[in-house]
């Protein structure tokens, strides 16, 4: 009796350990797991954009999904942030936005940042190489950006119609200038606001001719002739040709910016690619007719050397100190570095994303969205972007580029462009000379 009564209790202990180890099992490989992922970003269309890609990889991953918890900061509290947790080695998120402007001080000295190279190590040729290297440093590749940030023109075809002036006629800035003076001179209105606390006409239009503020050495070259030739000539097309005027609010990617281009107020944006987004979202009246086209350039004869200049972007990064660095990776990867990443990024963000070998596939497969229902030409957008794939240049971004942009905007722009008071060369010559004080006391 008393042996059958062992006997039971060994065959229940075997079965209450047998169903343990089969919950334990569960857990295992075959089990699903949730990690908390925290993501910081300044654009909310960004956090909207990655909540999307979470899902996503659950679906592909089921065991091993991941919680994400997106914070949106305003832009300078996020940079601040982060600098401080990354130095402290405290409180920073798994992944988090940086704005390319931004960038240059989070690659000081050691980058607290880990190292995403083995993420487009199979894929690296496929990518436009400008832009991998506005977030490398010795080698090693640090952000993931959203977009290319190709420069475009965007043509209001009513305006050039009540003109007569056939938006397909401009190729070059002397035929731009031409084309909005009969704009003005027939319906009163300006060919373009140009940017001054911002430098995106003044990057795009020198970057053409190869030229930049800092050269492949860093050295500053915001004097160079090139350069002073651009600032030039915007000045002209306000003062001399009278075609153009600084944009209300200083540049056109702001609300008074949006209110004025929404108004009918100008016949044409030269903006980057990812502008697109701003239309959709701050001027409805303009559904239906803008029409986007390549930029103007310069000729052969005077110096062009690329057909646009990619401006602006996002670089995200994953902190060395985060305490899921490889899982972040790997969902960083599934939402920005894939071919079907970027095709999604275009889709949902509407930007030029950065692998070059989507942007054909996009234009054969363009399929309705409310990006190709606005434009005029919205289903043709790709066939506009893939014939420049090749002629892109990059502004170049190094330590001192905030100091810069800070200059050319406070200052030279300010001085040159709003307020008429000082020539193009001077006022560059002291910004260059300022720099190159900063550049020697580091």
């Amino acid at each position: 009796m008393k042996k059958r009564k062992i006997t039971s209790l060994f065959v229940i202990c075997t079965l209450v350990i047998s169903i343990l180890l089969t919950g334990c099992g569960s857990s295992g490989s075959s089990a699903s797991k949730t990690t908390d992922i925290t993501l910081w970003t300044f654009v909310g269309l960004h956090g909207t954009f990655y909540k999307s890609a979470a899902k996503d990889w659950n679906k592909a991953h089921p065991n091993e999904k991941i919680n994400l918890k997106v914070t949106v900061y305003p832009y300078a509290d996020m940079h601040n942030k982060l600098l401080v947790a990354l130095q402290s080695g405290v409180g920073a998120p798994d992944i988090s936005d940086v704005e390319l402007g931004q960038f240059p001080n989070f690659l000081k000295g050691k980058p607290q940042l880990a190292d995403l190279s083995d993420l487009i190590s199979k894929d690296k040729d496929k990518f436009a190489q400008s832009r991998l290297n506005l977030y490398s440093k010795g080698g090693k590749l640090y952000g993931l950006d959203f977009h290319v940030g190709a420069t475009v023109a965007f043509y209001n075809k009513d305006i050039f119609a009540k003109a007569g002036v056939d938006p397909n006629s401009i190729k070059t800035w002397d035929d731009y200038i031409a084309a909005g003076k009969v704009i003005k001179a027939k319906t009163g209105i300006l060919m373009s606001y140009i940017s001054q606390t911002s430098a995106w006409d003044f990057s795009l239009m020198a970057g053409q001719k190869g030229s930049d503020i800092f050269d492949d050495k860093g050295n500053v070259t915001l004097d160079d002739p090139i350069n002073t030739a651009t600032l030039q000539q915007l000045h002209d097309m306000i003062y001399v040709d009278k075609i153009s005027a600084v944009s209300p609010g200083g540049q056109v990617d702001t609300e008074e910016g949006y209110g004025a281009i929404n108004k009918g107020k100008v016949a044409s944006v030269i903006m980057p690619f990812w502008y697109t987004s701003r239309f959709l979202s701050y001027m409805p009246d303009l559904k239906g007719k803008m029409v986007v086209a390549q930029p103007p350039t310069y000729t052969a004869a005077q110096g062009n050397k690329y057909a646009t200049e990619g401006l602006g972007g996002t670089g995200t990064v994953v902190p060395a100190i985060g305490k899921n660095i490889d899982l972040a990776k790997q969902f960083l990867k599934s939402a920005k570095e894939t071919k079907q990443a970027s095709v999604d990024i275009w889709n949902e963000l509407g930007f030029d994303p950065p692998r070059l070998d989507a942007w054909d596939d996009i234009a054969k497969n363009m399929k309705d969205s409310s990006y190709t229902k606005y434009f005029a030409n919205g289903k043709q957008l790709f066939d506009v972007l893939t014939p420049m794939e090749n002629s892109i240049n990059s502004t170049k971004s190094v330590t001192l580029s905030p100091t810069a942009n800070d200059l050319l905007s406070t200052q030279v722009q300010y001085k040159v462009l709003l307020k008429n008071s000082q020539a193009a060369g001077p006022a560059l010559k002291a910004a260059s000379d300022e720099l190159k004080k900063k550049a020697n006391t580091k």
